[in-house]
């Protein structure tokens, strides 16, 4: 899960996690805080892995006291040729992302969102361009492994 005021900008190679590729963007990503009092300030490489990229901003300094959410998770579905949800091959068009926006540990918020791999276009795009940016994160790390 990705702490929801993290805006990911680029992916992040000198990360010190055991398993980046199990991160919840798919890898370490760098790029700048979209909390109150602190829009657009690079965290520095611990508070990215420590915090940005591992969601629950409970413990994270910057993070104001009121928010929507701690942290956002996201998952790949598509339909297979009988309408199941399987993940992707090569007949799959369009990948639906699943997100779900979590406080306290529990879902507050979920959705889909869409995207044409063969056109490379979102159909259905998140409102909040943190979550949209993160999705985007997300989709090209997926991409990259299937």
């Amino acid at each position: 899960m990705a702490c929801p005021y993290f805006m990911p900008l680029s992916k992040l190679e000198n990360g010190n996690w055991p398993h980046p590729a199990r991160l919840p963007l798919g890898c370490g990503w760098s790029g700048h805080c979209t909390a109150p009092g602190h829009e657009e300030m690079t965290p520095s490489q611990d508070t990215l892995e420590s915090f940005c990229n591992l969601g629950y901003v409970s413990s994270c300094s910057w993070a104001p006291r009121e928010r929507q959410w701690d942290a956002v998770r996201f998952s790949v579905s598509a339909p297979d040729s009988h309408g199941n949800s399987r993940g992707t091959d090569a007949q799959t068009r369009v990948l639906r992302l699943v997100y779900v926006c979590e406080q306290q540990h529990l879902p507050v918020k979920n959705g889909e969102l869409e995207y044409d791999v063969s056109s490379s276009v979102w159909l259905r795009r998140h409102d909040d361009h943190r979550i949209q940016r993160m999705a985007e994160c997300y989709l090209e790390t997926y991409l990259k492994k299937n």
